[in-house]
């Protein structure tokens, strides 16, 4: 009788060459606020309520320190943690865990920098620390992990840990700073560029965090930053479409529309702060979420759309647990995300709704001329077709012309507003509309009120002049252009014009 016996198979052990490895690790791809937000999901992760991020200006020995009140990690753990690829993907993760691959804090660090401190300490216990030095492991060719204690004196970092918590030191962070000298105002302008757009980045990604009461709070250089919304939620005049709950890998994840306000339904302030880090265009679309941790923010999915104007106030929530990450393709900075075929039918359809809702919306507050169904009086241009080609005219029956006709020389005012209609410089605008959509005024943006009101008195008495009984002109003059967009200062204007009549 024959045992069995396992034979086992032959191979050849190969260890990775750290110098080689280490250097790849560097090329995920990380901007500096994708990185930074890595770190900061491990921060959450450890049930921090506090993190405080720090830029720190010295040309070239530029720091960024990332510190927060989480639990922390015991020796063992930090060591850990330290370890490139921590953590297989394939383990199944606890449901607020906002991690995958165990490369985060490893390849967002050295993706900006090429010594990366961790210095941490839970609770009554010894404060512990490492440190990965790429040019220290390039010399060696060895996988050594040192120990803070032989680099620096210890004390210089325990002064800024709290009672419990995690900090994480950058230096040599040749891909910010290198070769810079401290007295470089460029490279201190850049410097101060980073800084704030890794603030409006984390506003972004965290703004579901920071916006809870008692809620996780983020410093960036000793400022508290706020939430960004992006569907402006506390505003009356969004609208909230129905939610969807979709079924992806046997699970429901939830996608909930939403049609942004027009600009004149909402404050200046406002509407600036909706563009976003990246303005009004590039916002719209998909807003992807994993554990309320914003992973794309503003995107179409290649579902077939266009980030285009006309719909540039359609924004799309969804959710999806962390068990998803597989289906969903994530990658390791979290900042891709590519729904399974079997779910684009559905988003499609959900996205061309929204798309609709928004481009109602554009038109209905948006356009300025060729509104079919308005009276004369109302609007100041017409669009008109002439040899099967558009064109705007001036609307000759508007009160304000035919006041200005009753005034003066009607043979030149005709010649002049020809001469402007015909002059209008179309081309330049379409050209700097496509380049650059956001930097149009509206009417009497940061015009003085004085300017506004000049013209709603004249426009008042016009009316009045061309036979119109005063309470049907004040009726008028709330749906004429432009005293639509300011209804709360054409209201005190009436109420002001009936106190004087009384």
């Amino acid at each position: 009788m024959t045992a069995n016996v396992a034979t086992e198979l032959s191979y050849d052990l190969i260890q990775p060459e750290p110098s080689a490895l280490v250097e790849s690790l560097r090329a995920f791809g990380y901007s500096l606020q994708m990185a930074i937000a890595d770190l900061i999901d491990n921060s959450i992760a450890a049930k921090a309520k506090n993190i405080w991020v720090h830029f720190e200006w010295n040309g070239t020995d530029s720091r960024i320190m990332i510190k927060d009140d989480g639990q922390g990690m015991i020796e063992d753990t930090l060591i850990a943690a330290m370890r490139p690829g921590s953590q297989s993907p394939l383990e199944e993760r606890l449901p607020k865990d906002l991690g995958r691959f165990g490369l985060g804090l490893k390849t967002a660090s050295f993706s900006q920098c090429r010594r990366l401190t961790v210095v941490s300490k839970v609770t009554n216990g010894a404060l512990t620390a490492r440190c990965w030095d790429l040019d220290y492991v390039n010399k060696t060719k060895e996988w050594r992990l040192l120990k803070i204690n032989e680099l620096e004196p210890l004390t210089l970092l325990n002064e800024t840990i709290p009672n419990h918590g995690t900090i994480v030191l950058w230096q040599k962070m040749d891909r910010l700073t290198k070769n810079t000298r401290s007295d470089d105002n460029k490279a201190y302008n850049r410097f101060l560029e980073a800084i704030e757009n890794v603030k409006q980045h984390l506003e972004m990604i965290f703004h579901r965090y920071l916006e809870r009461q008692n809620g996780l709070k983020i410093w960036v250089n000793g400022n508290l930053i706020s939430a960004w919304d992006p569907f402006l939620r506390d505003e009356k005049a969004t609208q909230e479409l129905p939610e969807e709950k979709l079924i992806c890998d046997g699970k429901e994840l939830s996608v909930i529309p939403y049609v942004l306000p027009h600009q004149s339904k909402i404050s200046q302030d406002v509407h600036k702060r909706a563009s976003g880090p990246y303005n009004w265009n590039t916002q719209q679309g998909f807003y992807v979420y994993r554990n309320e941790r914003l992973l794309v923010g503003g995107d179409w999915l290649n579902l077939g759309f266009q980030k285009e104007e006309h719909y540039k106030l359609a924004r799309i929530r969804i959710d999806l647990p962390n068990f998803m990450d597989s289906e969903w393709q994530l990658d390791v900075k979290k900042s891709r995300a590519k729904p399974p075929g079997y779910l684009k039918v559905d988003l499609k359809r959900i996205a061309l709704l929204t798309r609709e809702r928004a481009l109602e919306i554009y038109r209905h507050r948006g356009k300025v001329i060729a509104r079919q169904n308005a009276k004369n009086f109302a609007f100041l241009w017409e669009q008109k077709l002439r040899h099967g080609k558009f064109f705007y005219s001036i609307n000759r029956d508007h009160p304000l012309v035919q006041q200005v006709y009753r005034s003066g020389n009607k043979t030149e005012l005709n010649a002049l507003l020809s001469m402007l209609e015909e002059c209008i410089p179309i081309s330049h605008i379409l050209i700097k509309n496509a380049e650059d959509p956001e930097n149009f005024n509206s009417a009497y943006e940061n015009s003085p009120s004085e300017a506004l009101q000049n013209v709603l008195t004249n426009s008042f008495i016009a009316l009045l002049n061309s036979g119109i009984d005063a309470e049907d002109s004040k009726k008028r003059l709330q749906g004429m252009d432009p005293f639509n967009l300011f209804p709360d200062f054409v209201a005190q204007f009436l109420n002001k014009i009936s106190e004087e009549r009384k």
